[in-house]
């Protein structure tokens, strides 16, 4: 497939970014797959393998640093086939995650990703409080998120299922799909503007190769079927891929996470609740903590039912984790924070003697 890298997403910042680069005689390049240190990158002349400079690659403050599939590159042909990356070029957006293991350490999963498709099944492994995580990360990641339901076709009432999701991300594009027949495709296409970046997450076994095939209109990727038991699947897809979508622009596929730790600020996790971000600013303190202070709008909206105990529940369990990460992140900002709860706590003590 010919293309050229407009229609790849190539912008006019973009070029600006890679100018001091073409002037060293380096070519624009897109980071198309990132299998540890090698990486396939795609030009208007062909695919290249390419490895990293060693600059880039021990300059690097973290593996943040280095390319990721969706990254723009300035890359030097050394051969026939073969290039060496230089620099990754400013990022627009990035999907990133807590590594796994006990360090705090950025994952980058992918970059400069448009639209982020949000892939859930509804079968047995149906989760509303895993799409609240997947939204917290899309909203962290820049990109705009689209929840897809798919496999409508084993969901008994998917009309109470609709309203359950579009109760949890209002203002969110919802599309229902139901992979092995094409329906909903089209409603997946209209998200997919031209010369723009779509990438699909979600849990192994929702069904995402299924789509990715059909959004490219051939058999691209391996699919299997999941254990009736409880619908998860191996991992058809092992590694996350960029690829030319017929019509422009480029689509990611992401092999499947059956975990994924958050790597956010609160700010966005306001925006996943904004529900009970609406009500926090109508809570009496503009330092209520949600418990017990009088005047308290949330606990007024959990009590008569407005916010549910599990929407509530969702909500402090990602609090936690986002603080967990900013102490371990950054300790000064923590202690400053605790310091800052400690004299609220003991100026509301103290006004409440006085009542």
């Amino acid at each position: 497939m010919t293309f050229t890298l407009d229609q790849l997403g190539a912008t006019p910042d973009l070029y600006d970014a890679f100018n001091s680069h073409a002037a060293q005689g380096l070519i624009l390049a897109r980071v198309s797959l990132s299998i540890r240190d090698e990486y396939r990158l795609l030009t208007e002349a062909g695919e290249l393998a390419a490895e990293p400079s060693g600059a880039l690659l021990y300059g690097a403050a973290s593996a943040a640093e280095l390319p990721v599939v969706g990254d723009w590159v300035a890359a030097r042909v050394v051969e026939p086939g073969h290039a060496i990356v230089h620099e990754v070029l400013p990022r627009r957006t990035k999907f990133s995650r807590r590594a796994a293991g006990t360090r705090e350490d950025e994952q980058l999963i992918a970059a400069n990703i448009d639209t982020v498709f949000l892939v859930s099944g509804l079968d047995h492994d149906f989760s509303l409080r895993r799409i609240e995580r997947y939204l917290t990360l899309a909203y962290e990641s820049g990109a705009r998120p689209v929840i897809v339901l798919n496999k409508a076709d084993l969901h008994p009432d998917l009309g109470a299922v609709l309203a359950e999701v579009t109760a949890i991300a209002p203002g969110i594009a919802v599309a229902v799909t139901s992979a092995l027949s094409t329906s909903g495709i089209a409603s997946l296409q209209a998200h997919m503007r031209t010369a723009e970046t779509v990438a699909l997450l979600g849990s192994s076994g929702a069904g995402k190769s299924t789509l990715v095939n059909q959004l490219l209109g051939g058999d691209r990727q391996r699919t299997q079927d999941v254990r009736e038991s409880d619908s998860r699947g191996r991992h058809t897809t092992t590694h996350r891929e960029l690829v030319l979508l017929p019509g422009g622009g480029a689509l990611i596929d992401n092999p499947g996470m059956r975990e994924i730790q958050l790597w956010a600020s609160a700010a966005s996790l306001d925006e996943t609740f904004s529900d009970i971000s609406t009500f926090a600013d109508e809570c009496r303190f503009l330092d209520c903590a949600h418990q017990s202070e009088p005047g308290c709008a949330v606990r007024a909206a959990i009590d008569s039912g407005r916010i549910s105990d599990e929407r509530w529940a969702s909500y402090t369990k990602l609090l936690a984790e986002i603080r967990h990460h900013e102490r371990k992140t950054n300790p000064t900002a923590a202690a400053a924070e605790k310091q800052k709860w400690k004299v609220i706590h003991k100026a509301h003590r103290a006004h409440k003697k006085n009542w």
